[in-house]
């Protein structure tokens, strides 16, 4: 009898042990960023997410930029976007400076129907200083706590300015250039001693740029924090360490753009931590809620989009041979073909437009509605303003000075040419700039006359090139979308044909 009672202990501690074992697993916040409107995405990593709760304790979030950058977004100013994602269990999400491109109280409201918390430490309402979300959420995720701070780039004040302040110029929202560390910082202090983990969720970007914000400067201006899933420069980092304020390490990660990558930030079961990425590209596997969903969204894009606008005999560019986007650094025969769009349709003197407006490639042959939205996905309009040629000659050099740095405000062109000289002094690299006149035939661009320019208000309204235009007097403002205004040049002016004469850039812009 006392050998039957022990080998039932045994066994009962056995199965304890095992039970122990098994619910010892690791924990996973996977995430992504920049998904751009790329909706297919979602359904592979919503199968991700449920493959790997079976050996791990799993968590959702992103690091914005998922309203804007296709026809999902554009063509219902986000909603399809929020629908989907209502889907997918996020456990939180932050901002990118493409949630802004509808304009913040479109933001406000597509937010008012979303199912999971929205984190952001610096965006406030100018006024009163009061914080438009919350700064952060603390969940549990299995046996961990993890607190979740949001941030998101200041520089959307200049590239969405038009959401930030109204039409007289007050401003009524801010990003909190100034302090946005100090923000983040706070934020880690409060939570800190309730977690075990702080994870900060952020759309800040490594690069450079005119904030003097980003994200290997928030690591090492703060400290408390133990991770940083990154986004906004589209960088693919499988996984990186920054030191902090005192030493300590600090981990990054992102994913690139448009679901190529789903990234993972994993602790283990004795805490170790670190990121990797999983190419979702080649993952077959998709969820089939999620996906009833997209198929839903893609059904009703396809009815909007599938109606075939023209031919094409040439494929039209903004990536170069490496993949890098040719548009934010040198003429492109895309450029050449929206640039004409412009002045065309409009009737102005020339016509100029930002490199980063143009989002894809598209194939040689049948272009539909769909591609041509796809190409220009964004909310813009096309408008005319009075520059002079002393201010245009300016405008260039602003735009311009990074060459052959990709650059979001690289100028696409039409109506003029001119050199970019390399050897010669940042500000004063513009040379031979000549203007087409009514005759056909280019002249010297006068410095003293006024000329009109057709661009897109995002460009006006100081959101796109470097806040040059903000002054300019607006003649004819959102005459047509710049989609819209492509689409009517190349059905009426083309006849629905894009031909040889769109095949290389046109020799507008000249490097030397």
């Amino acid at each position: 009898m006392k050998n039957k009672y022990l080998g039932l202990l045994i066994i009962v501690g056995m199965a304890v042990m095992g039970c122990r074992t098994m619910n010892d697993k690791p924990t996973v916040v996977l995430f992504d960023n920049d998904v751009h409107c790329g909706i297919e995405g979602y359904a592979k990593m919503a199968a991700l997410r449920d493959l790997m709760s079976d050996t791990a304790y799993t968590c959702l979030v992103s690091d914005g930029d998922y309203l804007q950058g296709g026809p999902a977004g554009a063509l219902s100013k986000g909603q399809h976007v929020i629908d989907i994602m209502n889907q997918m269990r996020f456990t939180a999400v932050t901002l990118g400076n493409h949630e802004f491109d509808y304009k913040t109280p479109r933001m406000l409201e597509l937010f008012s129907g979303f199912n999971a918390p929205v984190l952001c430490v610096n965006l406030v309402d100018a006024a009163t200083g009061k914080r438009l979300f919350a700064e952060s959420a603390i969940r549990k995720v299995g046996k961990k706590k993890i607190g979740f701070v949001g941030v998101a780039t200041p520089t959307s004040l200049y590239t969405e300015e038009y959401a930030f302040f109204d039409e007289a110029g007050t401003k009524l929202y801010d990003l909190c250039e100034a302090n946005t560390y100090e923000l983040v910082q706070k934020a880690v202090n409060r939570i800190r001693k309730k977690v075990d983990y702080v994870v900060v969720i952020s759309h800040l970007g490594e690069d450079p740029n005119e904030t003097n914000v980003d994200s290997h400067g928030l690591i090492q201006a703060t400290t408390g924090i133990d991770a940083v899933l990154d986004g906004h420069t589209h960088n693919v980092i499988p996984q990186e360490t920054v030191m902090n304020k005192e030493g300590k390490p600090v981990l990054i990660a992102q994913t690139g753009t448009k679901f190529v990558n789903a990234g993972k930030l994993v602790i283990g079961r004795d805490g170790r931590m670190w990121t990797e990425l999983v190419n979702l590209e080649k993952y077959p596997y998709r969820d089939q809620k999620v996906r009833i969903t997209t198929d839903s969204v893609v059904n009703v894009l396809n009815a909007q989009t599938s109606r075939v606008i023209c031919q094409s005999d040439v494929e039209l560019k903004i990536l170069d041979a490496e993949e890098k986007q040719q548009v934010r650094y040198a003429e492109t025969n895309a450029g050449d073909l929206v640039a004409d769009a412009y002045r065309i349709v409009t009737g102005a003197e020339f016509a100029m437009t930002n490199g980063g407006g143009l989002r894809v490639d598209l194939p040689k042959g049948q272009l539909t509605y769909g591609d041509l939205v796809t190409m220009l996905p964004f909310d813009n309009s096309v408008c005319i303003v009075d520059i002079t040629g002393a201010q245009l000659k300016d405008l260039l050099e602003a735009c311009t000075k990074h060459t052959p740095i990709e650059f979001g405000d690289f100028p696409q062109v039409s109506g003029i040419q001119f050199t970019i000289d390399k050897q010669r002094p940042v500000d004063d690299r513009i040379t031979d700039l000549v203007i087409l006149n009514k005759s056909g035939a280019y002249e010297p661009v006068q410095m003293d006359r006024t000329y009109s320019m057709a661009t897109i208000d995002y460009c006006v309204t100081g959101g796109g090139f470097v806040g040059k235009l903000k002054q300019n007097r607006i003649t004819k403002p959102a005459i047509i979308l710049y989609n819209e205004c492509l689409i009517k040049y190349v059905t009426e002016n083309l006849g629905g044909h894009i031909g040889k004469e769109y095949e290389e850039p046109q020799g507008r812009i000249r490097i030397k």
